[in-house]
Order: structure tokens, then C-alpha cells, then sequence
């Protein structure tokens, strides 16, 4: 991924807040979140980029926010929290793990806290499949997602530690929020996932449509996040896995949801 100028990184503005996506490592995103109490990141991959991005807007670190324990999304919590001094809020379920890797929480978070968090009010949300103990940050008032390796636009993250009913339920949880939620996701993968889902449902309409988006965005070296949860629904394969139609597609009509997300999973496994 080319690194774009610090100065022109991608900003989304969601009812109050702004978003700002901040590439990191080779495919990584983080994100700053400014809202009405001050300044989050989401994830911590990389420190530069994300100092970078944070210094050309004149802003202040409030607090990093985690969403699980793997290296690429906990890489930088010290060398931002020393030049920040600011806390750092992650899953209790994983702070062993990142405490291990020397970058203990400062403030371990459950599913169901609903609360302030440094950039606005925000609902953690058990997201387990990819990591046990994974969570996902959601900002009502965006609506705005922050899905990390759980949902992944066009795709969901690989299942490390949990198993493929674990995953489907995250996938029921997150369909469940408003259709207008954007998501943004961990990673760029959209364009391989955009493949993968093709080969698998190649005459749904608006899965061809968003292809060729995504394709065209990627040859400009555009992100492909933030993705709007409606537009998910109808060509996210791991979002689909109940859709008659698709049961259809991939022979396995009468099979059950959680089996066809099996199948779906392990066919992307392979891909």
C-alpha cells in the first residue's frame, strides 16, 4: 500500500464525529475517531502514520482504543502512549495477551459497556470468532462501526481461535445493527474478497456493481472503507450465509446458516 500525504487521509464525517483513516503497516487501518469529548484511535498498528495524521490536523491523542491482542493491532500502544500520555482501553478477555507483549491496559472493557470513551458514546460489542476475545467498538451516534478483524468489508477476518458458529453469531449481532451503520474494518482486502465472493455468487447484481467500485477505487490507491451495512448485506458473502439464494448458488439448499458459513469460510480459506 502506498502511504498516502499525511495531510490528504481519507475523512469521513458521521453526524459529530470525524473519522479519519489512517493506513498503517502493509494493509492495516487505524482510525481516528474526534468527537465531542476529544480524540480516540481505534488500533494501534503503527505509531508514525498515526502521529503523522493526528500532527497535521493539530490534534491530541485522548485515548487508544483496542479491539484484540494480534501484534498488527497493538504494535504501537507504548510508543503512543509515552508521547501521549494517554490510556489505553482494550478487551479484558485479551489483556494477558497484550499485556504480554508488553503493553498492559490501562482500562480492561466487557461486552455491554455503554459509555464514554474518550472521543464520544460508545457500545462494546462481543465480536468472537477471529480471536476469542475480540470486541468491536460502536458509535451510535454515526452510526459508525469499528469492526477490526471481526467484519471485514466484503469478508470477516480468519478464524485463528473460534470456531465458524462462533463467527456466524458475530455476523447475526453486527447484521443487526442499523442498515445505515458504516463499517470500517481492519484491513484492506476488499478487492480480494470482492474476488472471492464473485466466484461463489456470480449473478448477484449488485456484487458485480460494487466490484467494479472497488476495483476502480483500489487502481487510484483509495481505501474501500468505510462500506454503509446495507450495501454488506446484499454482497457480503459472510453476511448472507441464511440467503436462500445463495444456498442456492453453492448447492447447499436446506442447509443450516451456520453450516453454509462453515462452508463459506473454509472455500475462502482455500481461495
Amino acid at each position: 500500500m502506498t502511504m498516502p500525504d499525511q495531510t490528504s487521509f481519507p475523512t469521513t464525517v458521521a453526524n459529530g464525529l470525524e473519522i479519519v483513516t489512517v493506513p498503517c503497516l502493509a494493509d492495516n487501518y487505524a482510525y481516528l475517531v474526534n468527537g465531542p469529548d476529544g480524540v480516540a484511535v481505534i488500533d494501534a498498528p503503527e505509531a508514525a502514520p498515526i502521529i503523522a495524521a493526528l500532527e497535521a490536523r493539530g490534534w491530541n491523542l485522548g485515548v487508544i482504543m483496542i479491539t484484540h491482542h494480534h501484534h498488527d493491532h497493538v504494535g504501537a500502544i507504548n510508543a503512543l502512549r509515552d508521547k501521549y500520555g494517554c490510556p489505553v482501553m482494550g478487551p479484558k478477555a485479551e489483556a494477558d495477551k497484550i499485556a504480554a507483549q508488553g503493553a498492559p491496559l490501562d482500562m480492561e472493557l466487557e461486552p455491554g459497556f455503554e459509555g464514554g470513551t474518550g472521543a464520544g458514546r460508545c457500545q462494546v460489542i462481543a465480536v468472537p470468532g477471529h480471536t476469542l476475545g475480540h470486541i468491536a467498538f460502536y458509535y451510535p451516534e454515526g452510526p459508525a462501526l469499528f469492526s477490526a478483524d471481526s467484519l471485514m468489508v466484503m469478508g470477516c477476518g480468519r478464524l485463528f481461535e473460534g470456531t465458524p458458529a462462533m463467527m456466524w453469531h458475530t455476523m447475526t449481532t453486527l447484521a443487526a445493527l442499523p442498515d445505515d451503520t458504516l463499517v470500517f474494518s481492519g484491513h484492506e482486502y476488499t478487492e480480494s474478497n470482492a474476488r472471492f465472493a464473485l466466484s461463489i455468487d456470480p449473478d448477484n447484481a449488485a456484487l458485480q456493481k460494487r466490484a467494479r467500485e472497488i476495483s476502480q477505487a483500489r487502481k487510484s490507491d483509495l481505501p474501500t472503507v468505510p462500506a454503509r451495512l446495507k450495501l454488506e448485506k446484499v454482497t457480503n458473502p459472510f453476511l448472507r450465509a441464511g440467503d436462500t439464494d445463495l444456498k442456492k448458488s453453492l448447492g447447499l439448499e436446506g442447509v443450516e446458516d451456520a453450516e453454509v458459513f462453515a462452508h463459506i469460510r473454509a472455500a475462502k480459506d482455500r481461495f
